[in-house]
């Protein structure tokens, strides 16, 4: 397995694997699947310090990792968010740690001092993942989103670096 920075290259790939996960799943709150322009341009915002990084496993993108801002707020500059997404058929290969433990990695190097984990509730997957990198559970949002005519909590975590 190959951990490296993303590309706009990626693009395809990467939208492939997280427009699944929006049209049948509630691990992440978007309802309308990226264009591949709106992908690139995603991809392109995070070439600084909110990096994107992918995980290859013979030769194909198997998943990807990345950063994005916290909240707005100047004083919240220090705290990023995760996101960590795997195609299916790459599942239980190690490929979500790798690149958990890549992003968190990219986090610290760039200086920020913490990593928020937002999990939708129930993904046991995605908690239990999170947990062994190291984060701790630190709260429920308790029906803040709403997709498949459901209400979903989101899971907390949070990692010091």
């Amino acid at each position: 397995m190959l951990i490296r920075p993303a590309t706009t290259d990626d693009a395809e790939a990467t939208a492939e694997i997280y427009n699944v996960e929006v049209a049948t799943s509630d691990v992440t709150f978007d309802l309308v699947p990226r264009t591949l322009d709106e992908q690139r341009t995603w991809l392109d915002a995070r070439s600084g310090a909110l990096e994107v990084i992918v995980a290859e496993v013979d030769g194909r993108v198997a998943g990807f990792a990345s950063l994005s801002t916290y909240r707005e707020r100047a004083a919240y500059r220090g705290t990023v968010e995760d996101s960590v997404y795997v195609r299916g058929d790459a599942r239980g290969q190690g490929v979500g740690s790798a690149l958990l433990g890549g992003i968190v990695e990219v986090a610290s190097a760039r200086g920020f001092h913490t990593v928020i984990g937002r999990v939708v509730g129930g993904h046991d997957a995605s908690i239990s993942l999170h947990r062994a990198a190291g984060f701790d559970h630190v709260g429920v949002e308790r029906e803040v989103g709403r997709k498949f005519g459901r209400w979903l909590d989101v899971v907390v975590l949070q990692k010091l670096l």
